[in-house]
């Protein structure tokens, strides 16, 4: 027998505070209303701001763009998302934040986890002399076959 919706919901709301209670941040509204649609269900995703907001919109939710960006931002921050940027115009947020590669379907306009072994690093990557590396982003670029 499936839960009551009700008991859905309280899993959903409990999953999203205490996600943000991970990150150190405040439970305010528009935070909760944003956690609930990124983590709600369990699922990992990726989303941008525009695809974040629209989903914010079709629940009811009164969120502006402006908010979403900062929510994202302070998310990130909090070490709760991870921003993947596939261009100079489009950065995607993840809420799986261990190191993994992605997919970027380019017609598709859509990144997804790609499996660890689709990339091999041999070695540590170098960096140069007064810096570490903070992380290294591994996107692969994909078309469907003509």
């Amino acid at each position: 027998m499936p839960p009551a919706a009700g008991t859905a919901d309280a899993g959903k709301r409990g999953r999203s505070a205490a996600w943000l209670h991970a990150g150190s941040l405040r439970p305010t509204r528009q935070r909760l209303v944003l956690a609930e649609l990124l983590v709600g269900d369990g699922r990992d995703r990726h989303v941008t701001a525009e695809s974040l907001h629209e989903a914010a919109q079709d629940i009811g939710a009164s969120v502006s763009l402006a908010t979403v960006y900062n929510t994202l931002r302070a998310f990130c921050d909090a070490g709760l998302l991870t921003e993947v940027t596939v261009d100079g115009t489009r950065s995607y947020f993840d809420t799986r934040v261990d190191d993994h590669p992605h997919y970027y379907w380019e017609e598709e306009g859509r990144l997804s986890d790609a499996p660890n072994d689709a990339v091999q690093l041999v070695g540590e990557p170098v960096a140069p002399e007064g810096a570490e590396v903070a992380r290294v982003d591994v996107v692969i670029r994909l078309r469907r076959r003509r």
